[in-house]
């Protein structure tokens, strides 16, 4: 009898479990035949994508028959004046999540090893165990701590890299919590840790943290030469379907990201959805308005159901529900109402919540209401 094709794959590829991406709403209504569904479960802008972004859409759609600038020269230069850094300096990325995988596959053997903290983004251990190196898994702060509950734990994060450590991935703010460190205390862990130890700084809900909390991504880059700063249009610029993302880094790291990055990882439509994007300020202002005003209000519904939450700087709020979050989870399914389940980040008690539009906030809160009544 021939070996069965996973027993030919990589000892890595073998014990990985895919990522499980938010339940589509097409996905829900065709199981339960309903229909008027909402989804706050991926973390997804809820205004949509700026009009300009669609109609650079619409503009160029008639053009796909040619390959993308494989460099996105327009994008990248667009980016690196946003940043006030040199073009060398970006990568695009099939989504920030590309840009994970790359760095990954760049610095990280099986001799290797890398660090992140629990409750962190599990895309994370995906792509360090994908190509065999070992995960050191820092404890983050306890669910009690006054401050910050669940969030990273810098004393953690230093303790656990090694002699073989060759990555740090930290997510700021953390996705699935919403906890942040703030900029002093980043920085400080960033001078604490080994300048041969690539940091990658995840800040894909960067746009929704208060301004005070926002980092000079020039200055740090001038300062940490071994830093990677990730962001992406799939959050506040409401691009998700379109893939794209980008980062940050030293023209000698960006180099080296760039040779395992495959050929036109990036489409003609999104990279020029993103420079619309970047133009549009006052789609960003509503974003974070919106998400303001709809955390203001969930915050206040759990306060009122006696529901405790994490602190958040995302666009989404993870609550704690004091018994099985799995079977809340499916119970609000029935119901049209998709949410996140975070059992599989070991917090089962937990749902993460996108901040939707306040229709939807409601109508989530007083569906969960009248779950757990």
């Amino acid at each position: 009898m021939a070996k069965s094709f996973l027993s030919l794959a990589t000892l890595g590829v073998q014990q990985l479990r895919p990522y499980l991406p938010g339940k589509p709403v097409e996905e829900l209504e065709r199981e339960l035949g309903i229909t008027g569904s909402i989804k706050l479960a991926s973390n997804e802008n809820p205004l949509g994508p700026s009009d300009k972004a669609v109609e650079a859409i619409r503009k160029y759609s008639h053009s796909v028959n040619f390959y993308p600038d494989g460099g996105g020269f327009k994008l990248s230069a667009r980016l690196a004046e946003k940043f006030n850094v040199d073009r060398a300096c970006v990568t695009l990325g099939n989504g920030s999540n590309d840009i994970l995988e790359l760095a990954a596959r760049a610095f990280l053997t099986p001799e290797t090893s890398a660090v992140f903290s629990e409750y962190s983004f599990a895309v994370y251990p995906i792509v360090v165990q994908a190509v065999g190196a070992q995960a050191n898994v820092a404890k983050a702060f306890s669910l009690d701590h006054a401050t910050m509950p669940l969030g990273h734990n810098p004393e953690s994060l230093l303790a656990s890299v090694d002699e073989n450590t060759r990555v740090i991935f930290i997510a700021n703010p953390n996705n699935p919590t919403g906890t942040w460190l703030p900029p002093q205390v980043l920085k400080q862990l960033l001078n604490d840790l080994p300048d041969d130890v690539v940091v990658v700084l995840d800040m894909a809900y960067n746009e929704y943290m208060d301004e005070s909390l926002q980092i000079d991504a020039s200055e740090w880059l001038a300062k940490f030469p071994n830093l990677i700063i990730t962001g992406t249009f799939s959050k506040i610029y409401a691009l998700a379907g379109l893939r794209i993302g980008y980062s940050l880094s030293s023209p000698e790291i960006a180099d080296v990201l760039n040779r395992v990055r495959q050929p036109f990882n990036t489409n003609l439509l999104a990279q020029e959805a993103a420079l619309a994007s970047l133009d549009d300020k006052e789609h960003i202002k509503s974003s974070v308005a919106i998400n303001d005003q709809g955390k203001a209000f969930l915050q206040k519904s759990f306060d009122d159901m006696g529901l405790d939450y994490l602190p958040t700087m995302g666009n989404f709020i993870a609550v704690n529900l004091r018994r099985d979050g799995q079977v809340i989870y499916d119970a609000l399914l029935q119901k049209g109402v998709i949410v996140r389940p975070v059992g599989n980040y070991n917090m089962p008690e937990f749902l993460r919540i996108t901040i939707g539009t306040e229709e939807q906030n409601k109508r989530f809160i007083k569906t969960l209401s009248e779950i757990i009544a």
